[in-house]
């Protein structure tokens, strides 16, 4: 295919200029005036912006959660993904205590096939790891894992066992990804509000202060500051965060942070009236002057990356709780927590190149190639350069787009944005060469992602 008269915006910059697409669904070129071949398509991009497609590196499909499984599975989650402009993710394989992290990769594998775009893994540990699994984590391209340090009844481990892990990530150049928030400090003051007879849903947030968020990325730098790992700070939800971000790499901390769109949008007032179930997540939604500092962060740099911690639920399910499938949801502590976005997420951002807090090129490095390059994905991933994957997006900055839960191709049933209409959405989207969503309908294929095995990181200077 021939994407001709569009304007080109990759990390090489912003220009004027046609891309061709190989029969091996890599880009065979990018340069003004390149001429049809015979029988070749030519798509006119004139007045379209032509960008890598996006790469999500924070999706939960067919996570089960208690009682209850998120909607999305990998087929109509990667289905989503791909019409919203999305043509890579990377999902957590959650490891429950005692259990074998290889043999739940496998679980996690045999789901992933059925993937409409190319996908990777992270593995999340919840007790100490052998050297032998992250020397087969590594082997098969995971190259990343995950660390709650809130959640203590399940989730959770503690700074022991973080700090021998780090350890051992450096050991086997891998990335650390961490849920920053103080774990036991939050289950006390959820345990206060229950004995007080504070149920409601809004005691989420007041019960998970951002403060406690500041505090767990403050000590997972110190950690890190130690053992000379890497760290990726997930979904920074607040000013007092990103600040702690800020100081540990001041200090020289290999320190990477991502943000996601609902806390730029959403604020804490979401958490009352009817439908406040509906808007559970954690970090829990802030008030609204902290998204104006996360704006502030991607536009300087000090977040880098956007994904969606893509985990939704059937409104249902939300109500019944984690622990009653039957029933009401006890309290405010049994609404499972998460939020869609994987279908949204470029849209979303693209409003902030329209309101001026970031240019075009942020919206691309932010969505594509800082996540690409973060995971070890790059240059296949999130670039244009000649012979990387052909994931491209025609995108039509002029098209409006509903964001209600009709509009949408994600397993849900209600949208955090029910009433939002966006401007600028994909007109054509690829996965390797291959057209998989057209003027907003699914061209694709249920399995024709691949698994992408990811590169070790490079680590500079002696480690532990």
């Amino acid at each position: 295919m021939l994407i001709s008269g569009g304007t080109v915006v990759d990390a090489a910059g912003e220009r004027a200029c046609d891309l061709r697409v190989g029969a091996d669904g890599r880009v065979e070129d990018t340069a003004i005036g390149l001429v049809p071949r015979p029988g070749e398509p030519v798509h006119d991009a004139t007045g379209k912006l032509v960008v890598p497609g996006g790469v999500d590196v924070h999706t939960h499909l067919n996570l089960p959660l208690g009682a209850v499984r998120v909607s999305d599975s990998f087929a109509t989650g990667t289905r989503a993904a791909a019409l919203g402009g999305t043509t890579t993710i990377i999902d957590y394989v959650t490891v429950q205590r005692g259990e074998d992290p290889m043999e739940t990769v496998g679980l996690w594998q045999s789901w992933a096939r059925d993937s409409a775009i190319d996908w990777g893994l992270h593995l999340t540990f919840t007790e100490p790891a052998s050297e032998s699994t992250l020397a087969a984590a590594t082997a098969g391209g995971i190259t990343s894992f995950k660390l709650y340090l809130a959640y203590p009844a399940s989730l959770q481990v503690d700074d022991g066992t973080a700090l021998r892990l780090m350890r051992a990530a450096r050991r086997h150049e891998m990335l650390v990804n961490l849920h920053c928030e103080n774990g036991d400090a939050i289950e006390e003051l959820r345990r206060e509000a229950v004995a007080a007879g504070r149920t409601a849903v809004a005691e989420h947030a007041r019960t998970r202060p951002a403060a406690l968020e500041a505090e767990a990325v403050s000590r997972a730098a110190v950690l890190a500051e130690i053992t000379g790992a890497g760290i990726y700070i997930v979904h920074v939800s607040s000013a007092d965060a990103l600040a702690a971000v800020r100081a540990a790499r001041q200090r020289g901390v290999d320190i990477t942070a991502e943000t996601c769109p609902h806390y730029l949008y959403l604020d804490a007032s979401r958490l009352e009236g009817e439908d406040a179930a509906d808007f559970v997540c954690t970090p829990p939604l802030r008030d609204s002057w902290h998204a104006e500092e996360l704006w502030r962060g991607l536009a300087d740099g000090s977040i880098q990356t956007v994904a969606t911690d893509h985990c939704p639920f059937w409104r249902a399910d939300r109500r019944a709780g984690m622990a009653h499938p039957h029933g009401d949801a006890a309290d405010f502590t049994d609404i499972p927590g998460g939020l869609p976005g994987i279908e949204t997420r470029l849209a979303l951002l693209f409003e902030g190149v329209r309101a001026g807090r970031i240019t075009v090129a942020d919206w691309v490095r932010l969505c594509a190639e800082a996540p690409s390059r973060t995971f070890g994905l790059w240059p296949e991933k999130g670039s244009l350069q000649i012979g990387a994957d052909a994931d491209v997006v025609v995108w039509d900055p002029s098209r409006r787009q509903p964001l209600g839960a009709s509009y949408l191709d994600m397993a849900v049933d209600h949208s955090p944005y029910e009433e939002m209409v966006v401007t600028g959405w994909p007109e054509l989207v690829l996965s390797r060469g291959r057209v998989v969503a057209r003027d907003g309908r699914f061209t694709g294929e249920q399995g024709w992602g691949r698994y992408r095995a990811r590169r070790p990181r490079t680590y500079l200077g002696p480690g532990e």
